[in-house]
């Protein structure tokens, strides 16, 4: 079992940005493929950016290319998302998730565990 902790969530004006964070106390997250996912009210749970565990490839969303980050800190076993220029559409609670395939995807149903999750509000 693999606990997953998010954190750097919060209230950010638009244009502003924000690092979440996750991390495994207990586990290494070296082997696995590491995904972000966010969940606006009423909507379904959506993949906004994955990270594989063997080549370290990287995917995101259309609506956030060139605006978030993700990355990887295995010395920390650590997973970050970088979110710049963020805007109202963006509010939403943002878990991560890991996928012990190791190859990355953006489809939740592919991944085996699941943090609780962080509010991300985009407001003026």
């Amino acid at each position: 079992q693999v606990q997953l902790v998010e954190s750097g969530g919060g209230l950010v004006q638009p244009g502003g940005s924000l690092r979440l964070s996750c991390t495994a106390p207990g586990s290494t997250l070296n082997y696995y493929a590491m995904g972000w996912f966010r969940q606006a009210p009423g909507k379904e749970r959506e993949g906004v950016s994955c990270i594989s565990s063997t080549d370290g490839s990287t995917y995101y969303a259309d609506s956030v290319k060139g605006r978030f980050t993700i990355s990887r800190d295995n010395a920390k076993n650590t997973v970050y998302l970088q979110m710049n220029s963020l805007k109202p559409e963006d509010t939403a609670v943002y878990y991560c998730a890991a996928d012990v395939k190791g190859w990355a995807t953006l489809y939740p149903f592919e991944y085996d565990y699941w943090g609780q999750g962080t509010q991300v509000t985009v407001s003026s």
